[in-house]
């Protein structure tokens, strides 16, 4: 199964870091979308099939918490695997996304935490 992936970031520098580190881990893809805030996100959400969500926290206009509340409401994304990728180092902040079913992985990361991650939250095989 190959995965359609939306990475939202307000860091651009970031978001193509993510892409390259996805395209390296070896996951099928089929497309990757970016966003660079929770509302862009969410609007492509609306537009395109995505089964895979890699999102940051600390976002202007609206942060990861924000998206990651939106998704988990809404009946036609509330299933979809999220994996938060942050700097976010609050304990109780971080329990709270375990709490929302996203998984977490901390920046800066290795290729082999987010293919570990990715495989674990999609059900691939690695």
């Amino acid at each position: 199964m190959n995965l359609n992936i939306l990475v939202v970031d307000d860091s651009a520098v970031m978001r193509k870091m993510i892409i390259r580190t996805l395209t390296m881990c070896g996951i099928g893809i089929d497309s990757i979308h970016e966003a660079s805030n929770g509302k862009e996100g969410l609007a492509l959400l609306d537009e395109h099939w995505i089964d895979l969500l890699l999102i940051d926290i600390n976002m202007p206009v609206m942060d990861g918490m924000e998206m990651l509340n939106h998704v988990r409401s809404n009946p036609e994304t509330r299933d979809i695997p999220v994996l938060i990728v942050s700097t976010e180092s609050n304990e109780q902040r971080i329990a709270s996304f375990y709490k929302l079913g996203a998984s977490f992985v901390h920046k800066p990361f290795t290729p082999e935490e987010i293919k570990q991650e990715i495989n674990r939250i999609t059900g691939m095989v690695a």
